[in-house]
Formats: structure tokens, C-alpha cells, sequence
């Protein structure tokens, strides 16, 4: 029997709960929210995720309330801490919608919890004070009977609950991302202490088991054709296949889009070499992508457009090649936060459309004609992969990089629009614009498309990025925060304006020689381990047309899932600054001081 159960309600960070659990040597499983309680009598411990949607809306999901009378543990966590407060409540309205949103880092006040009661408290203090992550709107504004407020944060009066003696939580924060300080140990006293749980899983045997999967997908006759961009993903997606099936039933084609890194396509070397020079093919179909982006503007649109290139491309060159579809599996490298930030399961929230999910690919996928080895796995597990089967450290952690490439990085835009003061109070001494451009967030689990706040005065990169926590907590129109790092002398930044521009091979050469100084300098300055990504965007905002702002986005991260923007040292910062400033045709630099959330790692 399933240990814990995991009830879905959408949220971005469902299957990662299972994930933490998992970690912990226990078996858990994610089920619908809705799932009947007679189904789960057997659980050791209910856990109900977090949701884009608000309980006080009479269609949001539901959990079926005679899990409340099974005697099983629950916890609520986001959502389902709102979730519990509405069921529990005896007719109280209990959740309101908060007037101060929280997306990111938050500091809780904990008292006498027992989900808590293994985490130190704060050094000559009796409470206990740490870091934890947060992404919503609703809040709960009183306690069920039974129950009592165990935690606060500065916006969140209710930020825990417990009723100790049924055995019920709800955590507003959300203890499984990486970015909550003592997560596990939470976890770890809900599934052992609180639920009783004993030790039934094995998490290391990972890679056999992905193998035998791609065996029993494949079957005795199916060969698998990969479309290879020389990241991570890919490449280990590739790899296992190979080992699994054989060198003679895996082919790889590097399509270069035009819209790679500098270096991509020698990455295909260690493929070539270890697989076999027959296993792994170029081909250059620059023109195809360009054509066919030509005039897109919107990064939905982008997405659908490189998506559905890929297809076709993956069909011509089958062609070529004079293979028989029927006789062959397209393989990718998709990962679990593709699937969730593409909206894939139920009730959860479209963020972006990753290029490996458009309609024509998810209809070969529900043909069966798809495999994904790493469908289930996050980028740390898929370098723990990559390793297990002994690719070289540049391959497993070369910084991540999206399919689309540099076109989700090199923003469009149709109209002019000039850059107007902030319409936001501002501390004293502190600068700010609006830039017109609208980037990609997520918030409360829900996808954003709002402004970006450029600003200067702001202090060090810490003083940033509080400030910027402040701002797109306060304000749900702003979802990005970036400090102005370079202003060209004569092209102050509060006289710059959007100009009409589009994906042109000229723009992205520009943006790909920023992404290649950018990354030179920060291996010379020994960063380049120490930070889990770093995009280089770009956008069309300038003195003038065919002037450039570059965007530096440099994050740290475990699985992607959650972010917290890079400390630079402030000299590599100035030395970024001074050497993009430097490229022709760049006016500005911005240094990304925002979180995910509110932002994503992306700009689109």
C-alpha cells in the first residue's frame, strides 16, 4: 500500500512533494484531488498540494471530505492549508483574498508545532525563525475550531496551523522547494513521527529503472530517433536509450535552429565518440526557424511556431534518411517541470508552452509514438543520471539551456514605446522605470505576463533584492525587478524606448556573442559551477532603432522548480557590464534581480 498519498490540486510543486518523500526512503504516489476517501483508508498520510485556483471560488477543486474522518494525518500545504481552513470551518468564512501577496522568500515566526519541533530554535530565543518559500494570494484569516495559528511571517498572520490532536496541519509556505530552509526536516517529522511510516524505498536504483522502462516502452523491434540540442537533457535522455536498446537502435540529429549557444555543436562530440559517428547527424536548418518565426512577436506564439518546426523538420529528415515512421519512436528529452509549466496535469495552470508539448507533438504522444525517459525527473536527478552512467562533468553540468534557444531570449517587439517613470512610490534615492515589455511569471501558481521595473539606486545586490520582493509582492502588475547596471553616455536609460524589432539572424548573432563574453568571463572568475544558470536576454530597447538592452539572469537552483536570483560580486557585475557595453549596438545592461517566483528563470 502506498505510504503517503499525495492529492493534487494543481500546483507547480505537486510532484515534487512526492519527490521529498521519496528522498526520505518512503513511497508516495500523486492522486487526483477528488480521489474517492474510501480509496485512501489504507495511507499512512494525505498530503493536499497547492493549486492555482481560490478556495472561496465555488468550482475550484475539492478533496472529498470524509478523508477528514478517516483518522489519517493531513497536511495542507498552500492551497490545501486554504483548503482545510474552508472544510474545517463549521460554516466560517476563513480565507480572504490577501491584500499584500507573497511570491518567494518570506521569513516565519514559529511557535509550538509539532511538524517544527525538530528544527532549533534561534540561537537565545525560544522561537524558531528560518527562510521559507512562498507563492500566493488567498490567506487564511482565522483558525478552524481545533485548531491554532503555530506560525507567521511578516504578510501572513496564519502562515501554520495545527489541530495536534486529529492530526491535521496546513503550512502556507511550501517546505518541498529547495529555497524553504528545513523542508526536509518538516517532512520528515510528518511521514515518520506524525504518520508512522517505516522505510520501503530505494531511490538509487534509478538508472536501471529507467532502462528497463525505455525496454518495455520500445519493445523487441522499435528504434528511437532523437532530436539532440547538446544539453543535458538530451543528452542523457540519449545515452540511456542507447544503453538500453543498443547503437543500433538509437539515431540522433543535432538540429542546429539558429538559434544556438556558441559551442553547442561541438558538444555532439563526446555523443559521437561514445555512441558512434553513425548515431549521431548535423543538420543545419537555420532558415526553416527564421522563416518561419518571422513577424512573432508573442513567446506563446514563438513556442507553437518552434514546436511545430521541429515536427516538421523531424518528418523531412526522415525522409532523407529514408526511414519508415513505423518502424521508430520519437524520443525527448522532456522533463517533469516541462509537463507542469505546460499546464499537463489537471488543474494545473498553463505557465509557458514548452516547445515539447505543442499540439502536434502531444498528439503523437497520445498515439504512443513519444518516449521520454526523463519525463518524471527534475534537473538535479537528471545530472545524478548522467552521472550514474559516467558522462563527462562538462556534459552533466553545462548550464541548462531551452529548446526554443536564444529566440525565448531575444525579445520582439511591433510598436514603439518609451520607457516612463515608475508609477510606484519609491524609496529616496531610488530611480525606477517601466520598461514596455511584458515578461513570463508565475504566481501564485498561476501564469503572469506583467511589467518589468528597471531601477538604480538601489544599494548592493541583497538590498535589490529585497526590494524587489517588496515591489512584486505589492504590486501584481510588476513580476520582474532588474537593476540598471550600463547606461550608454548620452543614452540615459530614462530616455530609451522599445523599437519595433523581430528575430532576425543579425539580432540573435548580436545576443549570442553577448551570451559567449558573458559565459567566457564568468568561467575566468571561477563562477561558472557556482551558479546553476545564467541567461543572457536581450531586448529591443534603445536610443533608437536596432539599439539593444542585454538582460543578465543569473540563478541558483536545484531543480528549477524555484529560484533565487545570483549574487554577483559586485566586480564581476561592473566587469559584465563594461564588457557587453562595449559590443556594438548595446545602449543598456540589466542585472535580473527577481526570484522564481514571482519570475520565471526566462524572460518568455
Amino acid at each position: 500500500m502506498n505510504q503517503i498519498v499525495v492529492l493534487n490540486a494543481g500546483g507547480q510543486y505537486c510532484h515534487l512533494i512526492a519527490r521529498r518523500i521519496r528522498e526520505l526512503g518512503v513511497h508516495a504516489v500523486v492522486a487526483d484531488v477528488s480521489k474517492p476517501a474510501a480509496e485512501l483508508s489504507g495511507a499512512r498520510g494525505i498530503i493536499i498540494s497547492g493549486g492555482p485556483a481560490s478556495v472561496t471560488e465555488a468550482t475550484s477543486p475539492s478533496v472529498d471530505r470524509a478523508i477528514y474522518d478517516l483518522g489519517v494525518p493531513v497536511l495542507g500545504i498552500c492551497y490545501g492549508h486554504q483548503l482545510l481552513a474552508r472544510d474545517l470551518a463549521r460554516g466560517q468564512a476563513l480565507v480572504s483574498a490577501g491584500t499584500t501577496k507573497e511570491y518567494g522568500k518570506a521569513t516565519l515566526e514559529a511557535g509550538d508545532c509539532e511538524l517544527f519541533q525538530k528544527i532549533s530554535p534561534a540561537p537565545g530565543s525560544s522561537s524558531r525563525v528560518f527562510t521559507v518559500w512562498m507563492s500566493h494570494g488567498d490567506t487564511v484569516v482565522d483558525v478552524p475550531p481545533g485548531f491554532k495559528a503555530v506560525g507567521e511571517t511578516e504578510d501572513c498572520k496564519i502562515a501554520a496551523m495545527e489541530d495536534r490532536g486529529r492530526k491535521f496541519y496546513g503550512l502556507q509556505f511550501h517546505p518541498e522547494v529547495v529555497h524553504t530552509e528545513h523542508g526536509t526536516e518538516i517532512y520528515r517529522t510528518f511521514v515518520f513521527d506524525v504518520c508512522g511510516c517505516r522505510q520501503d524505498w530505494d531511490p538509487r536504483a534509478r538508472v536501471e529503472q529507467v532502462i528497463a522502462d525505455i525496454k518495455r516502452t520500445a519493445g523487441d523491434r522499435k528504434k528511437v530517433f532523437f532530436l539532440i540540442s547538446g544539453g543535458v537533457d538530451s543528452t542523457v535522455a540519449f545515452s540511456l536509450c542507447a544503453k538500453a536498446l543498443g547503437r543500433d537502435r538509437v539515431l540522433g540529429l543535432y538540429v542546429d535552429t539558429g538559434f544556438m549557444r556558441e559551442g553547442d555543436a561541438e558538444a555532439m562530440q563526446y555523443l559521437k565518440t561514445a555512441v558512434g559517428e553513425h548515431a549521431v547527424k548535423l543538420a543545419d536548418r537555420s532558415a526553416d526557424f527564421f522563416g518561419r518565426l518571422r513577424g512573432v512577436t508573442h513567446p506563446e506564439d514563438k513556442r507553437a511556431v518552434i514546436g511545430e518546426t521541429f515536427i516538421a523538420v523531424q518528418e523531412d529528415e526522415f525522409a532523407k534518411l529514408g526511414l519508415r515512421e513505423d518502424e521508430w519512436l520519437l524520443g525527448q528529452g522532456t522533463i517533469y517541470p516541462d509537463t507542469i509549466e505546460s499546464g499537463g496535469a489537471r488543474h494545473a495552470a498553463k505557465i509557458k508552452t514548452h516547445h515539447n508539448r505543442v499540439a502536434k507533438i502531444q498528439a503523437l504522444i497520445d498515439a504512443g509514438r513519444v518516449i521520454e525517459p526523463l519525463v518524471d525527473f527534475y534537473k538535479d536527478e537528471v545530472r545524478v543520471l548522467g552521472e550514474e552512467l559516467g558522462l563527462p562533468h562538462d556534459v552533466v553540468w553545462r548550464h541548462p539551456f531551452p529548446g526554443p534557444g536564444l529566440a525565448v531570449r531575444c525579445l520582439a517587439a511591433e510598436t514603439r514605446a518609451a520607457v516612463e517613470p515608475a508609477a510606484i512610490a519609491l524609496p529616496p534615492g531610488v530611480e525606477g522605470w517601466n520598461v514596455p515589455v511584458r515578461t513570463v511569471g508565475v504566481q501564485g501558481d498561476e501564469r503572469s505576463y506583467s511589467q518589468l521595473l528597471a531601477v538604480s539606486g538601489v544599494g548592493d545586490a541583497e538590498a535589490a533584492g529585497a526590494f524587489a520582493r517588496r515591489v512584486t509582492n505589492e504590486h501584481r502588475a510588476i513580476n520582474r525587478v532588474a537593476v540598471v547596471v550600463f547606461q550608454r553616455a548620452g543614452a540615459p536609460f530614462g530616455r530609451l524606448a522599445i523599437h519595433p524589432a523581430m528575430l532576425t539572424p543579425e539580432r540573435i548573432a548580436l545576443l549570442r556573442a553577448a551570451d559567449a563574453l558573458v559565459t567566457r568571463i564568468v568561467r575566468a572568475r571561477g563562477l561558472y559551477d557556482a551558479i546553476w544558470q545564467m541567461p543572457v536576454a536581450m531586448l529591443p530597447l534603445g536610443s533608437g532603432p536596432g539599439r539593444e538592452t542585454i538582460v543578465l539572469r543569473p540563478v541558483n537552483s536545484r531543480d528549477g522548480m524555484t529560484a533565487d536570483f545570483a549574487r554577483l560580486p559586485a566586480p564581476v557585475v561592473t566587469e559584465l557590464a563594461t564588457a557587453l557595453g562595449a559590443l556594438d549596438g548595446v545602449d543598456a545592461v540589466l542585472y535580473d534581480v527577481t526570484n522564481k517566483p514571482p519570475a520565471t528563470i526566462e524572460l518568455e
